[in-house]
């Protein structure tokens, strides 16, 4: 085991990144889109971060998560993205042994902090609209950063096991990771020693992970439906309708991807099919979740309007 350990770190000074594709042709139209989604998704999550903060009309709870959820999708856009465009443009895709595991413990982290903060966001719409009278007692500031502070704690927790699991394991010396990142799965596959254990507990806590903070979701939609159904105003069904718009849209979209990429046995894997779904939730999802925000929330377009008449 001894040996093992130092064949380890002795061999493995660096990964090999594959990336998307290694057809020529292809790398600078793909640089060139992925430049422009990341810029977007920078862009669009900043603006966010600072018109939550600044605006005094956007300080409210639901804005409060809506910050954090820019913060997380930037966070793990950037994990990946500018080391995904270097590749691009570079002749071999190396990533170093550490900054390999730096990559993975900070992608795992924000990740699982995004579902929760997602459930969060969701418990926030269904006391906003099933106890209205007794929203700002219950969503006190102190509230709103336990169910942030929370995730973030499991999540660091979680993401240090799991990088520490993997990175303490014996690697073979083949160091080429079938991937465009350092994510857990691919890099199963380089280990010498028994993977069961760490492949069990990937599947339980991804399984947990998506299945509790899902079921979060799914429960305060319900209450949240059957309040909306027992209102006799149209117009405040209508509005009830529009402030949860947005946040399922991100629900749907994020969770029917992480399902398809992580609940499911190890033999059932296509990597190539794993590489399209994980650039939609690293690099896409970013993107799409200040657009969403912006495109359907009439608070934070009139915020934006009222910057656009300032300049």
């Amino acid at each position: 085991m001894a040996w093992m350990d130092k064949h380890n770190h002795t061999v493995l000074k660096e990964f090999i990144l594959m990336g998307i594709t290694d057809l020529p042709e292809l790398q600078a139209p793909l640089f060139l889109l992925f430049l422009i989604i990341y810029i977007i998704s920078v862009v669009g999550n900043l603006g966010m971060v600072i018109l939550t903060k600044m605006n005094s009309r956007l300080q409210t709870p639901m804005y409060f998560f809506l910050r954090h959820l820019a913060l997380l999708d930037l966070g793990y856009s950037t994990a990946v993205g500018p080391k995904m465009l270097v590749n691009f443009v570079v002749n071999q895709n190396t990533i170093p042994y550490n900054w390999c595991a730096t990559q993975l413990a900070f992608f795992i982290l924000f990740i699982i902090s995004e579902l929760f903060i997602l459930s969060a966001m969701a418990y926030d719409r269904y006391v906003a609209i099933c106890n209205p009278l007794l929203y700002t007692v219950v969503m006190s500031q102190r509230v709103c950063w336990v169910l942030v502070a929370v995730p973030y704690l499991y999540s660091a927790f979680l993401s240090l096991i799991t990088t520490i699991k993997i990175f303490i394991s014996s690697f073979c010396g083949y160091n080429i990771i079938s991937h465009f990142y350092c994510d857990s799965l691919p890099l199963l596959t380089l280990l010498c020693s028994s993977t069961l254990e760490i492949e069990l507990m990937i599947l339980f806590f991804s399984a947990f992970n998506l299945v509790s903070s899902l079921l979060t979701v799914l429960v305060s939609y319900i209450l949240i439906l059957k309040a909306i159904l027992r209102m006799n105003s149209a117009e405040g069904r209508h509005k009830a309708f529009s402030t949860c718009g947005s946040h399922l849209t991100v629900v749907v979209v994020l969770y029917a991807t992480l399902f398809f990429m992580y609940v499911q046995p190890k033999s059932s894997h296509s990597f190539d099919t794993d590489k399209m779904a994980s650039v939609f939730y690293t690099l896409v999802i970013p993107m799409l979740n200040p657009m969403i925000y912006s495109l359907r929330n009439k608070e934070v377009k009139g915020a934006l309007n009222r910057i656009r008449k300032n300049l």
